[in-house]
């Protein structure tokens, strides 16, 4: 009974000791936003003020533009006013004139004075007659000068006028991982630089221990933190693996195409090699099924296989379809059923245990995939990697699109462990998240 407890304290103490650093690294991510946070509100209400200055130094252009107009046209108002009374003024002097001349005619009694004032009367008249109307048609007298406030319009563009808006986004949908620890897969003695093809996470004895295949180093290789120093560990192959898979709690499964092996290694979270097998094909990736079956998907073909690598079954086709070209990751989900990602046809074909197809999630025009790693968390949902986008998307049970998770540069495979953890494997590192999911 002892050993038993002993396991369960330890697996439940690496689990809190997990959490623990989830809810840390969250608190330091939300005090930097609260940090942050009176900074960007002081940026908004500038832009607000700005926005708000720029309408109002609009209006007072408008305002200042009337009041030109006003002024000028008042201004011209004006000029004619006075210039019509110094035209009546003149008359005036001209009319009393002409009629002293007639007094002084009249009083002399002169035929040839009252002939002289006739004439100058008459020809005098005309004359001032001439100017005031050549003054009329040369330029149009103003009447009179109103102004009509459009106040009514101006109420309903002010109701309208929209500064801009204020958007809040939720978490209603999820909220993106928060990414813990990152490692990096470089080891001293590597041939050159990694080159990561698949990614799993085991529990050994209560340590987190991720399991990751280096295609260019041709060899599996092991990380994992022990009395708080990172550990690590190679094991050193013939050819170059690709796909790997938990068979056990302590053991993986790992592809090697280019010899068509299947080896067996055991994590101790150290890597020991157990046994190696030879297929009658060459596969790229691998999810096991059960204590004696996996599936193994090869070029334009997924195999259900024995645990000796005897083909028992192969999925090829669909209604006399070809259904798969390049069928390089899968995973099994909570219900046994093979997921299998092909980058070729640019699908996720859902298959029961016995190789019969359930469903395709297969979207296409801007939403048309190039599917990589594939992995499903404890609720049932599904974590696809898309290389179009870097992104790596969430899908229901069922293959419906949900949302875009996050976006990883190089992202190739992915792998969730029963904690909730989200690992990232890219070309060089494995990046690990707290799962929202």
């Amino acid at each position: 009974m002892k050993p038993e407890m002993k396991t369960a304290l330890l697996e439940k103490r690496f689990g809190m000791g997990k959490r623990l650093k989830v809810r840390s690294k969250k608190v330091e991510m939300e005090n930097e936003k609260l940090q942050n946070s009176s900074r960007i509100t002081e940026l908004k209400v500038q832009n607000i003020k700005s926005i708000s200055q720029t309408a109002i130094n609009k209006i007072k252009e408008k305002e200042t533009q009337l009041l030109d107009e006003l002024n000028h046209i008042t201004q011209t108002h004006a000029g004619q006013l006075r210039s019509g009374v110094k035209l009546d003024e003149i008359e005036m002097q001209m009319y009393r004139q002409h009629c002293e001349f007639i007094d002084q005619a009249l009083v002399s009694d002169c035929e040839m004075d009252l002939y002289d004032a006739y004439q100058a009367w008459e020809f005098g008249a005309v004359e001032f007659g001439d100017v005031r109307d050549t003054d009329t048609a040369d330029t149009r007298r103003i009447d009179d000068v109103r102004f009509t406030p459009d106040t009514d319009n101006v109420q309903h563009i002010l109701d309208d006028l929209q500064l801009g808006e204020i958007d809040v986004t939720y978490q209603d949908q999820g909220t993106s991982p928060v990414r813990v620890d990152v490692i990096d897969g470089r080891m001293v003695g590597n041939e050159v630089e990694p080159d990561f093809s698949g990614v799993t996470v085991l529990v050994v004895d209560g340590i987190q221990t991720v399991v990751v295949t280096d295609f260019n180093n041709k060899c599996v290789k092991s990380f994992y933190t022990r009395n708080n120093l990172t550990c690590h560990s190679k094991l050193p192959l013939d050819a170059s693996p690709c796909g790997v898979t938990q068979l056990k709690e302590n053991q993986v499964m790992v592809a090697v195409p280019d010899s068509s092996q299947i080896v067996t290694v055991e994590v101790t979270p150290d890597l020991v090699l157990l046994s190696t097998i030879t297929t009658s094909k060459w596969y790229g990736s691998l999810a096991v099924l059960s204590p004696s079956s996996l599936a193994a998907g090869t070029y334009h073909c997924v195999d259900i296989l024995d645990m000796a690598g005897h083909v028992l079954r192969s999925v090829t086709t669909l209604y006399n379809e070809t259904l798969f070209t390049h069928p390089y990751y899968m995973c099994v989900n909570n219900k046994g059923n093979i997921l299998v990602s092909d980058w070729g046809k640019q699908a996720v074909t859902c298959l029961t245990s016995e190789g019969d197809v359930l469903w395709r999630y297969a979207p296409t025009g801007d939403r048309a995939l190039r599917p990589y790693g594939i992995s499903t968390t404890g609720t049932g949902s599904i974590l696809l990697v898309d290389r179009n986008t870097y992104k790596v998307i969430q899908l229901t049970e069922s293959g419906e699109y949900v949302r875009d998770v996050l976006i990883s540069k190089d992202v190739c495979d992915i792998s969730c462990d029963k904690y909730g953890f989200l690992f990232v494997c890219t070309i060089t590192k494995v990046e690990k998240y707290v799962s929202v999911l």
